[in-house]
């Protein structure tokens, strides 16, 4: 298996420092408002990554941070006449419903909030001051990036050519204009501002230094594999590299570094001020999870991805090609069709079926290559629709594909069908019996008008017909 690695900007063979163990940590959200599609792409990514990774066999370890006090929550706090602690737990609970919705929940080890750190965070900050990297000024503790020889390293920029105000703070205290803050003293003017006692003074963490302290914290002072979106390179996940190399003396801190590409919206940035920011809770109330998911995995995770109608609406379509594939495939092997095919018909089934399967994970082991993956699985739902069609598939062969499908596509996709309902109640089973037997009488008198409006609410309702020669099947699509 082979990984893009952003720092060498290399195709590296994956080889984890203590295996089969596998330390993952990705950037997760500062939660001062609900979660955007923007992070959902980055999540799924390294969801799919994260399934992967544990169908390979890997011991994987994931950890995702919660960004639980920031200057964004303040502000918030501020405006709504609440508590940066309200806040932060307000959307806290709303990021992780959309992760369970998502269905990027599960895979996920440990949910570590900033604020549960604060003693690694002064810890790892006395040590940086200790060794000449921090330094304490009248507004906070700042990182000495001169000190540090590798930084610009994982993003190619060059530190000399950074101008003050240029994506960094601008501070007068600071010895540098390119030193970022590790402790930021509290403004006692401001009432909605928390602090916590720190041997220079009452304040809080600076945004970079809370990952360093929890990956310290659980993984040591090296780990495997660090996750986040491209815009997080320059300055967070550099800095991130600067404070625990400076504070360890351990290089490298992450041996591979893997960014998912932007997501765009018809081409635009994602941006409030345009009106296209569009939450995960309405992506999924409109779209739901499996096209959702579709569109996302349709895209290389380093790629840039736009998010358009045309693209969605792609995507949900696949995701019924799918579906309808799938249910055949359950229906064939319960009604347990005819097993007499030539043994030369089964075995190029058979081979068709390891082909397919190897060729997936060929395609998943050349750094998660999901659209690639995905070509594997539709030419391969083709070809056995085809033996379907023309009855030359056995029992035994339907029982292999269908593993192939569930075993390996749909558990590291992460993608569920289901055709029960929601609820258990038998009399709504009953009922949508009854209409599939309305619709037939209405198609035998060539009513189909009537016949295809029924179809239609049902499928508004999330309840999908399935016409053939001989009878009619359902199932729900919630």
């Amino acid at each position: 298996m082979k990984v893009k690695d952003t720092r060498t900007n290399q195709l590296l063979e994956f080889e984890p420092i203590n295996p089969p163990k596998v330390n993952m940590f990705v950037c997760g959200p500062t939660v001062y408002d609900h979660a955007h599609i923007g992070h959902a792409r980055t999540f799924i990514a390294f969801d799919i990554i994260a399934r992967y990774l544990r169908y390979k066999g890997y011991d994987l370890f994931y950890i995702m941070n919660i960004t639980d006090i920031d200057d964004k929550i303040i502000k918030r706090a501020k405006e709504e006449n609440s508590t940066w602690h309200e806040i932060a737990r307000k959307y806290e609970k709303s990021f992780l419903e959309d992760m369970e919705a998502l269905g990027n929940k599960e895979q996920i080890n440990l949910f570590a909030r900033a604020t549960d750190y604060i003693p690694q965070i002064i810890d790892q900050i006395s040590r940086l001051i200790e060794r000449g990297y921090g330094y304490v000024t009248k507004s906070g503790v700042y990182y000495r990036v001169r000190k540090f020889e590798d930084y610009g390293r994982l993003s190619k920029i060059n530190p000399d050519e950074l101008l003050a105000g240029a994506r960094i703070e601008v501070n007068e205290e600071k010895e540098d204009p390119r030193d970022f803050v590790l402790w930021k003293f509290r403004d006692p003017s401001n009432k909605f501002e928390p602090s916590w006692d720190s041997p220079w003074g009452p304040g809080r963490p600076g945004w970079h230094i809370e990952d360093t302290a929890i990956t310290e914290a659980h993984f040591g002072p090296q780990y495997d594999v660090h996750g986040g979106a491209i815009e997080l390179i320059f300055p967070h996940h550099e800095a991130e590299i600067a404070q625990m190399e400076g504070a360890s003396g351990k290089k490298p801190l992450v041996k591979y570094w893997l960014h998912t590409g932007l997501l765009n919206i018809s081409g635009q940035k994602m941006s409030k001020s345009l009106k296209n920011f569009i939450t995960i809770k309405e992506a999924l109330n409109r779209w739901g999870k499996n096209s959702f998911r579709m569109f996302i995995a349709s895209a290389h995770y380093r790629n840039p991805i736009d998010y358009s109608e045309e693209l969605i609406l792609n995507a949900k379509q696949k995701v019924s090609r799918i579906e309808r594939f799938y249910f055949r495939l359950k229906e064939f092997i319960e009604e347990n069709h005819r097993d007499s095919i030539s043994s030369k018909q089964e075995q190029e089934l058979l081979s068709l079926i390891e082909n397919s399967r190897q060729r997936f994970i060929d395609a998943m082991d050349n750094d998660f290559n999901t659209p690639e993956a995905l070509s594997v699985i539709f030419e391969f739902i083709k070809e056995i629709n085809k033996a379907l069609d023309e009855n030359i598939i056995n029992h035994n062969i339907a029982e292999k594909a269908l593993g192939f499908i569930e075993k390996e596509f749909f558990y590291i996709f992460g993608l569920e069908f289901n055709n029960v309902l929601s609820t258990n109640d038998d009399l709504v089973k009953q009922l949508i019996e009854l209409l599939i037997e309305i619709r037939h009488e209405l198609r035998s008198k060539k009513d189909y008008k009537l016949s295809d409006k029924i179809r239609d609410r049902l499928k508004e309702l999330g309840i999908i017909l399935e016409d053939k020669a001989d009878k009619t099947t359902w199932h729900a699509d919630f």
